[in-house]
């Protein structure tokens, strides 16, 4: 009986294989957490960090409006809330929780034409 020459390689398995630790290393990879170097670094007086302003709005039960504890009227308001950066600075909403709904409606809109993304609705426990 006569055997065949191996001449040629069955490359199918070999694919295989490959795939599965492809899988395997892509899976993985994405878990894996950047290593990086922790270092203290230095700091420099010629630049200063960017302050955050926390500004509280307030309305009482007779729609009186608030700004950090100075009554203005609602037109005063929207105008130094168009001056703030509405990506960095905090307001904070306090209304009491017998006014009107409209009086919480008209601050946020104002904030929402301007675009705050950092708004807090205060209340109680």
């Amino acid at each position: 009986m006569r055997r065949e020459r191996f001449d040629k390689m069955n490359v199918v398995p070999f694919i295989d294989i490959v795939l599965v630790l492809l899988v395997i290393v892509l899976a993985t990879a994405t878990f894996v957490t950047n290593q990086t170097v922790n270092v203290d670094l230095p700091t420099a007086s010629s630049k200063k960090a960017a302050e955050k302003k926390s500004i509280a709005i307030s309305v009482d039960k007779e729609g009186k409006y608030y700004y950090n504890k100075d009554e203005l009227p609602l037109d005063a308001i929207k105008e130094k809330l168009m001056k703030l950066d509405p990506k960095k600075d905090l307001i904070s909403l306090h209304m009491d929780k017998s006014s009107q709904f409209q009086f919480f409606v008209n601050i946020i809109d104002i904030l929402k034409t301007r675009g705050f993304e950092n708004i807090s609705i205060i209340t109680k426990k």
